[in-house]
Formats: structure tokens, C-alpha cells, sequence
């Protein structure tokens, strides 16, 4: 599969006395304009929304700084007068000051890539559609373990530029990387890459899958001898991957086959680098529940191994690891209704992962901003296994067409709503699942802000019951698409 990108060419670093424009002052953003600032160079932040949606006291330091802040909109005439464009994350590269600056030659490059340039420490990066941040945390969790001083950044919360930025070092980075980063890297050169799985998101971004596909690979372009790419050879795409670029090539799955070097067997994991004594871990103490977390677990272990962690570091960290706040995350139990917290869940596959990681009856909350991809495969896991559904948000109708006479559901306005009416359909011993499959930005302003709503809306649902003594239980309703 070709993988192409209009950033693949060398890019000079900007230094002092360079026009630099940062794209997006978002928390990226305003690292790579405040640290190209201290650097010389003359730097100019374009943000599409107003500054009265900006942060004062950010926008006050930059403006000390002598950078020059362009708000409201995007001016066609700055991209195309400059020496370099950084695009922050969240950018579309197909916008059309973009597309101008490309037609005139102007170099563009993302924070990740200018974030790089400055840092000699050593790299773990981890990218995939689902489960990035599990694995980078548990990879930090890991190191830390060892005695290492670790950075545990990117994607998943701390910019790689901050990093840079500032005077503390570690002996370890590990960052998460998304795709969107990765379309604009150049010479980024992690020593130890992890492929998690691929499987289709944010089609309302590239212009079809294989295009994201191609995104998602570019995370080991510059690797070769010395380095390590770990894969997970369970995944459809990443199973035929054979890398010709002379990087050691790891691979996992959670049944021992051929070429695997982790595999999960009675209870027991199995990890072992080519040519090396394997090693075996107990998992019963790994509290992550899902087959797709036990993949994530192969994955970091496997990485641990490449960068010589012990065995007994490994195996006290699988013990003592306890995931990620709404990833899977357990909020409380109302009269023995459960309720489970993974608005990470943001696309249709991940959102499979979670419902498949429960043996009891669920309930299923589910909806946000529509990101282009097929509820069908949504469907399918739920048959068997969730016993009513409530949607909400922008993709209420897209859902309610793919649920209909398979599944029972309901359509609610806001979260407090969505909360009532999965409670209503739950019985003793169900589990009502928050499992959005799409995008938060319709109603909230990230997934975190939508898993600390259903949170609190459960708490508050705890303390109504608990004041009561009796179960609460909105007026039944009627129930769409039985």
C-alpha cells in the first residue's frame, strides 16, 4: 500500500530570524508559537475562533512574546508569506490557505514533527485506532516501575512540544500519536513504534479507509536497524504487514500461531524477543476486562521487553496497572444495575471492544457526532448482548435506522435523560454501558467532558436512590424499533 504524504521531504527546523505560522492555538498550538518565540523567530498564531473564545492568559504571554495573533478567521495572505507553516492537530490539511501555501511550496510540518527536532531522549511511540492511551500509560506505568524517568505525553494529554519546552528530561518518552499527527511528520524517529489495530475512523477527515490506513503506517517510515516495531498480528490489516525498512518486526495475538512472539495461553502470557528466552506472566491480577485489553497488555509487554525491563517489573506492573479514567471505567452500582463509563469509545470498533468485554445483559448508550463509518458492525455485537439502547446527539437518526427491529431503543435529548431511561430498561444483575461510537463535539467539548456527565448524573441517580431506599425509575416511556 503506497503512503503518501505532500510532507515527506526534508524540512529545514525553523530557528531564529524564521517566519514561522503556527495553524491552531490549541494546547499544541500554543506550545509551538511560545517555544519558536523563545527560540527568534518570528512567529504568527492563525485561530478560527474569536479571541473572546481564547485563553487570556495564554494569548497575553504570546503577545510579550512578540508573536502576532490573527483570530476570527484564516488569512489566505499570511500562509503564503512565510517560511514555514506548523499545523496543529486538529487542522484540516485540505482547508484552502493550506492548499495555497502547498501551491506556492511553503513547508508545513505538525507539532509532533517540530516537537522532535528538539529532543534527542529516546522514543516509544504507540498509535491505533483504539486503545493508544491505555497502552501509553501503561508503557509510562511500566518504565516508572524500572526506575526511569518518563514522559508520557502527546496525544493522550501533555503536547510533545511542552516537552521540549521545558528543562526537565527524561531517560524515556512515550507518546501517543494519532493519525492526524502523523500525516505531517517528516523525520520523526521513534526507537520503539506499537501498532494496536486499524479498523475505520475518522472518515469525515480522509477521503476513504485506505487513505487512513496509510496515515496510521507512516508511524515507522524512519525506523530501521536497531529499532522495534511492534504489531498486532490478529489485525486484519496489520497481519499482511511486512516491513522492508530493516526495523525488527514484533508480533502478537491473543492464540499462539506461527511468527508470534506473544500470544495468551491457560491463563497465561507468553513473551518472548526473536531468538531469546521466553518469558510467562500470570494475568489474573490484570484487572482491564476485554479480550482487547489483553491485546493492549501483549502489545506494551512485548515493547517492555525491547527496551530490557525485567520480567519482575513487568509482572508487578501488569498487577498494579488500573487503566484510564472513561476507558471501561467502572462509576458504581444502583440496586445491582451497573453502570460503565467508556466515552473514549468514539468510533464504531471501539465501541464493539466494550460491548464484547461483558458476559451480563447491557444496556447501551450511545450517539455524539457522526464520523462517517457503518453502524452495522455496532449492530451485530449488540445482538445477544444489549438488550435496549438510548441515543442521543447529532447521530441519533443514523443509529435509530441501523437499530431498528433489531434491538429496542429509545431517543433522549440530553445526558441526565439518556442516564434516567437506561436505568429504566436495566433489571438487577444488567450493566447499562456508555459506548458512544462517535465523536463528543456536538454536545461537549471532548470525551472526558462527556464521561465526567455521565458520571455525575450517576452519582446523582446513587444519591436519589440512597435517599429513597428505593430503586428510581423515570415513567416508562415508549420504546422506537422493537
Amino acid at each position: 500500500m503506497a503512503m503518501t504524504c505532500p510532507y515527506t521531504s526534508h524540512i529545514p527546523t525553523p530557528g531564529a530570524g524564521s517566519r514561522v505560522l503556527v495553524v491552531g492555538l490549541g494546547t499544541s498550538g500554543y506550545w509551538s508559537a511560545r517555544h519558536m518565540a523563545h527560540l527568534g523567530s518570528n512567529v504568527t498564531v492563525s485561530e478560527a475562533r474569536p479571541e473572546a473564545e481564547l485563553d487570556a492568559d495564554q494569548l497575553d504571554e504570546l503577545q510579550a512574546l512578540g508573536v502576532i495573533l490573527e483570530t476570527g478567521g484564516h488569512r489566505e495572505e499570511t500562509f503564503i508569506h512565510t517560511d514555514v507553516i506548523v499545523v496543529s492537530p486538529g487542522v484540516p490539511l485540505d482547508m484552502i490557505p493550506l492548499r495555497a501555501a502547498r501551491s506556492r511550496h511553503i513547508p508545513m510540518m505538525g507539532e509532533l514533527e517540530l516537537a522532535s527536532r528538539f529532543i534527542h531522549e529516546p522514543i516509544i511511540a504507540v498509535t491505533g485506532t483504539n486503545g493508544k492511551s491505555t497502552v501509553t500509560s501503561l508503557m509510562g506505568h511500566m518504565l516508572e516501575n524500572a526506575g526511569f524517568r518518563v514522559f508520557v505525553g502527546g496525544n493522550i494529554g501533555t503536547p510533545l512540544m511542552a516537552y521540549a519546552a521545558q528543562g526537565d528530561r527524561a531517560h524515556y518518552l512515550v507518546v501517543e500519536v494519532s493519525s492526524f499527527q502523523l500525516d505531517t511528520v517528516a523525520s520523526f524517529h521513534p526507537v520503539v513504534s506499537i501498532l494496536l489495530n486499524i479498523s475505520p475512523d475518522h472518515l469525515d477527515r480522509y477521503p476513504d479507509y485506505e487513505a487512513y490506513i496509510a496515515s496510521k503506517l507512516r508511524i515507522f517510515i524512519n525506523q530501521g536497524e536497531g529499532d522495534y516495531l511492534i504489531l498486532n498480528d490478529a489485525d486484519p490489516v496489520l497481519s499482511s504487514l511486512s516491513p522492508s525498512s530493516g526495523v525488527s518486526t514484533l508480533r502478537y495475538g491473543l492464540r499462539q500461531k506461527a511468527r508470534r512472539n506473544a500470544f495468551v495461553r491457560n491463563g497465561t502470557l507468553t513473551a518472548g524477543l526473536k531468538n531469546r528466552h521466553e518469558e510467562r506472566f500470570l494475568i489474573h491480577n490484570f484487572v482491564l476486562p476485554g479480550s482487547h485489553n489483553l491485546e493492549n497488555l501483549l502489545g506494551a509487554t512485548l515493547a517492555a521487553e525491547a527496551l530490557g525491563i525485567g520480567p519482575d517489573i513487568i509482572q508487578k506492573s501488569m498487577d498494579t496497572f488500573r487503566g484510564l479514567p472513561h476507558r471501561l471505567e467502572y462509576v458504581g452500582n444502583i440496586h445491582g444495575i451497573s453502570f460503565y463509563n467508556d466515552s473514549k469509545a468514539t468510533n464504531v470498533d471501539a465501541a464493539v471492544r466494550a460491548i464484547r468485554s461483558f458476559e451480563r445483559p447491557l444496556i447501551l448508550i450511545a450517539g455524539g457526532r457522526h464520523k462517517g463509518a457503518d453502524y452495522a458492525p455496532l449492530v451485530t455485537a449488540a445482538l445477544g448482548r444489549v438488550k435496549g439502547a438510548v441515543f442521543l446527539g447529532e447521530a441519533t437518526e443514523l443509529l435509530a435506522r441501523s437499530f431498528a427491529q433489531k434491538i429496542p431503543f429509545w431517543v433522549a435529548g440530553e445526558m441526565e435523560e439518556a442516564v434516567l431511561k437506561a436505568f429504566s430498561m436495566a433489571s438487577k444483575g444488567d450493566a447499562v454501558l456508555l459506548a458512544p461510537a462517535c465523536a463528543s463535539f456536538d454536545m461537549f467539548s471532548d470525551y472526558a467532558h462527556r464521561g465526567n456527565v455521565f458520571k455525575t448524573c450517576i452519582h446523582g441517580l446513587m444519591a436519589s436512590s440512597s435517599a429513597s431506599g428505593e430503586n428510581v425509575r423515570p415513567e416508562s416511556g415508549v420504546v422506537n424499533g422493537g
